[in-house]
């Protein structure tokens, strides 16, 4: 992020890191699968022919114990005929029509599908048999100006195994922190457009992240179901909790809306022309082999599009049900979001599961709450990754001054360099390697480029020795042209500053139609 930042110092007044949009789910793991399920009936004494009833007493005790303080406070309790009503909206305007700014704004309930059970007959046994099954039933969700949290909402099942999901928003937690410390700032929708202290501001969002997850949620559940341990007496159980979805948010605040607008289309045109498949993996921590190549065994899709919002233009690449995305928000914030709902392929360093005192060693990330800290930290990286790409966008110089001096020959320590055609197939190719988004970090070596320009795999040592000496040729031109620098103490080389303004235009350049480059030249 810091070269970005850097870059637009001028412009930028400051940015912000932290959780946007956060769904946690909390499970009755006892009651998630049969074997457990089966244990909770027998503690209870019910059998299952009776399965049916004693649920149904359960769903009623349940509603009666949720709904209880609406009905105390006489806020309303609507019931939405088809789950796909949007329930933020209609939250809202009951909020903003009835004044509400704390406590409970109603509780919507809507018939929406989920997992549950169903007592059946075994036709070879002719037994009676617990077996999950997807259905539906009643959810009820709870919408509330929380005095921590700001507007959010929480939802509950109300048929075993008696799911909650709650929803929060970074943002909207971040204002209510500001607001306790008497810190001035402008809100926008969920995002802020200026900030008054942006280092206070940012050290406010980062507590979020250590906060005591387990007590926040078990709270918030608890008012959604006042009747939980009564209800679970003989045979206790808390909810486990799990981060369904996360969405952590880097914004870039400009200090005026036109310095955004004159630099945002450029980054759209850089995101949708420059940045391919392997760049996508890369920005979201994925591993791509040396050669650049999709890794046969990943199932998951690879996309990128663009689409036109109210709020703005929205640049999203997605791998699976992963994504980084990037919009103009307000005119004047730029944000790069990553969104995770699949934390297969990531890592965490910890001990193995149920072997607290084992060493720590690079272990898959859970959807637990327990991983949510490495989880901010692999989306703050996936941002950083963006944002770094992005830097060397918006130079004003002209394409033909940038290359001016690559089309004459250069010396470096008295050696001669030649000249280098940007639109020669070889030296295009070199061009488009060098700036590929997994040597944005680490950069490259020799044997790095060799994978990419030559078949390693097939060569013979001696041909491998000739293709060593070819790429240390190419890269003492790129040197020669203050392209690419070394990294001292190794043997791996940066594109420079001025390296990756050039080659990024020229790419640019290449991939862009003549339609566009008239227009753009006009």
């Amino acid at each position: 992020m810091e070269p970005f930042v850097s870059k637009h110092a001028h412009a930028v007044t400051g940015t912000l890191s932290g959780f946007d949009r956060l769904v946690f789910r909390g499970t009755l793991r006892m009651l998630a699968h049969c074997g457990g399920m089966m244990s909770y009936l027998h503690a209870v004494k019910v059998l299952l022919k009776d399965f049916a009833s004693h649920a149904e007493a359960m769903t009623k005790r349940l509603r009666e114990a949720s709904e209880a303080l609406a009905r105390k406070t006489g806020r309303p309790i609507r019931y939405l005929a088809s789950s796909a009503i949007n329930k933020e909206d209609i939250a809202r305007e009951i909020a903003r029509m009835d004044g509400i700014e704390q406590g409970l704004i109603c509780i919507l309930t809507a018939v929406e599908p989920c997992l549950s059970y169903e007592i059946v007959r075994d036709r070879n046994s002719k037994y009676l048999d617990l077996q999950p099954r997807h259905r539906k039933c009643l959810h009820l969700y709870h919408y509330h100006i929380h005095p921590r949290f700001g507007f959010m909402h929480a939802r509950i099942q109300t048929w075993f195994p008696f799911a909650v999901q709650i929803c929060l928003n970074g943002r909207e937690w971040l204002a209510r922190s500001m607001d306790a410390e008497g810190l001035h700032y402008v809100q926008r929708d969920n995002c802020f457009t200026w900030l008054a202290d942006p280092g206070q501001a940012q050290h406010l969002m980062a507590q979020q992240v250590r906060s005591d997850w387990p007590e926040l949620l078990n709270d918030i559940a608890h008012g959604l179901n006042p009747e939980h341990a009564a209800m679970f007496a003989a045979f206790p159980m808390d909810y486990y909790w799990s981060t369904y979805q996360s969405e952590w948010a880097t914004d870039v605040l400009f200090r005026a809306p036109q310095s955004l607008a004159g630099l945002y289309p450029k980054l759209v045109r850089h995101a949708m022309t420059t940045f391919a498949s392997p760049d996508v993996l890369r920005f979201l921590g994925r591993k791509v082999p040396a050669n650049g190549n999709i890794p046969p065994l990943l199932q998951a899709e690879v996309a990128s599009d663009m689409k036109q919002r109210p709020e703005g233009v929205r640049v999203k690449h997605r791998v699976g049900t992963n994504s980084v995305k990037m919009y103009d928000k307000q005119g004047s914030v730029l944000r790069v979001e990553t969104t995770i709902n699949d934390v297969d392929g990531f890592k965490t360093f910890r001990s193995p599961e149920g072997k607290p005192d084992a060493p720590k060693s690079q272990q898959r990330m859970r959807k637990g709450i327990a991983d949510l800290y490495r989880r901010s930290e692999t989306s703050q990286a996936c941002n950083d990754r963006f944002l770094r790409a992005l830097a060397a966008v918006d130079d004003t110089t002209a394409l033909g001054e940038l290359t001016v001096r690559l089309s004459q020959p250069v010396k470096r320590d008295g050696r001669r360099g030649r000249a280098i055609n940007p639109f020669a197939p070889g030296d295009a190719r070199l061009i488009e390697i060098v700036s590929r988004g997994e040597f944005v970090i680490n950069g490259f070596r020799n044997k790095d480029l060799r994978g990419l320009l030559f078949a390693e795999a097939d060569a013979s040592k001696q041909e491998q020795r000739r293709h060593a000496a070819a790429v240390s040729r190419q890269i003492a031109l790129l040197r020669a042209h203050r392209l690419v620098r070394k990294v001292r103490g190794t043997h791996r080389y940066h594109l420079s500053a001025k390296g990756r303004v050039i080659l990024t235009a020229l790419i640019c350049a290449r991939n862009v139609g003549t339609e566009a480059l008239i227009k753009l030249a006009a």
